[in-house]
């Protein structure tokens, strides 16, 4: 089993009022709601944050790409990567990840992702995304060519990483004349690949097909992991082989503190901030996003989100977050991640408001309690 400390890098500073005055906190949110003030304060915290998590020994940390939100404030997640190559030693650097139709040129995202595998030893875990729905009106993108644009720029940047350049390159959406990327990965052939997904079936067959690592988005209910999970493995074993476990990663918050009431009280303020304020807006979806088979599936799912949750027995029943002692987390822990057959675990150690000093004493008695007893 692999613990990765995944880290939104959220902005804790919304007013108490936001969730009746605000319809979203996405795209036309002004940010005139952000201060860089804090802003600098924030990012120094985060940043140390996830060099603690490699100081108490996760297998690696993680990072992804969000734009003109409150949800998130990485926009480069590359930037955040190139800071870790040089604050942690041991840890993987998953960068989970870079939305390619939203790279013009995308050979910038092969170039980028060489640097840090370079500068970080060979410890770059390459996170590949189609991105979210949102994405898409913050930066005006054509969303029906999405998908088309996604697997041209995938395969044009294994084949930058893996074929000695310059080579030209030339299919339905880019051209080049010269392939020919300084540096190129550490990694041979290349780094891993890791494509998240929240149940679309095309990304799902896509995945197990190219034999590369389908990581589970958090905030869903665990039986839309169940039946993702084993969509997955029944699509590997179409393509004639047996998923490996560490193919399939579940993301989940986690939150450890003394004792099961102490957990909930200091975390559940931070989990309400959360679902309240920060995931509204996060569906919206421009048409042509989705096939209808895979707009099918969302709406589906829908009723399964974490945004639809009311009180704390639906988020413990729906296990949409683990919090409680460590033996309370860490039974929990043991029977969903051998439920799902999975091999990697994202842990959301710290969400919404959650002091700094809370989440680095609940990755403290994680690390050191419950994590040695279920890998």
């Amino acid at each position: 089993m692999k613990y990765f400390f995944f880290h939104l890098m959220s902005w804790p500073h919304l007013p108490a009022d936001f969730d009746q005055v605000h319809d979203s906190a996405w795209i036309w949110l002004s940010n005139s709601h952000y201060d860089p003030v804090k802003g600098q304060e924030l990012y120094r915290e985060y940043i140390n944050t996830l060099a603690y998590a490699d100081e108490l020994g996760f297998d690696g940390v993680c990072v992804n790409e969000h734009h003109q939100n409150a949800y998130g404030l990485m926009p480069s997640p590359n930037v955040i990567a190139g800071a870790l190559t040089q604050r942690t030693k041991n840890a993987k650097i998953a960068v989970i990840g870079n939305a390619l139709p939203l790279y013009n040129p995308p050979l910038r995202v092969a170039e980028e992702f060489a640097m840090l595998d370079v500068m970080s030893g060979g410890r770059l875990i390459a996170g590949l995304v189609i991105g979210g729905g949102p994405e898409y009106f913050s930066y005006q993108i054509e969303p029906t060519t999405a998908r088309e644009k996604f697997r041209e720029a995938l395969e044009l940047i294994l084949k930058a990483w893996t074929t000695p350049g310059p080579f030209t390159w030339n299919s339905k959406h880019y051209f080049f004349q010269y392939v020919n990327p300084w540096p190129t990965p550490l990694q041979k052939p290349h780094p891993p690949i890791w494509i998240p997904g929240v149940g679309s079936a095309e990304t799902i067959e896509f995945v197990a097909q190219r034999r590369f690592a389908y990581m589970g988005v958090p905030y869903f209910h665990i039986d839309v992991f169940r039946r993702v999970f084993a969509q997955f493995r029944e699509a590997c074993a179409k393509a004639g082989y047996e998923a490996h476990p560490e193919q399939m990663g579940w993301g989940v918050p986690i939150y450890v503190a003394e004792t099961d009431k102490q957990a909930r009280e200091e975390f559940e303020p931070a989990m309400w901030y959360f679902i309240k304020n920060l995931l509204k807006g996060i569906g919206l979806t421009p048409p042509g996003y989705t096939s209808p088979k895979s707009a099918a599936a969302i709406l589906k799912n829908q009723q399964y989100f974490l945004y639809q949750q009311k009180t704390w027995a639906d988020i413990e029943n729906g296990v949409f977050a683990i919090v409680g002692s460590p033996e309370t987390v860490r039974q929990k822990l043991a029977h969903y991640q051998k439920e799902l057959g999975v091999g990697v675990v994202l842990t959301g150690c710290q969400t919404g408001t959650l002091p700094h000093h809370l989440a680095r004493k609940s990755m403290e008695l994680l690390a050191r309690e419950v994590l040695p007893k279920v890998r």
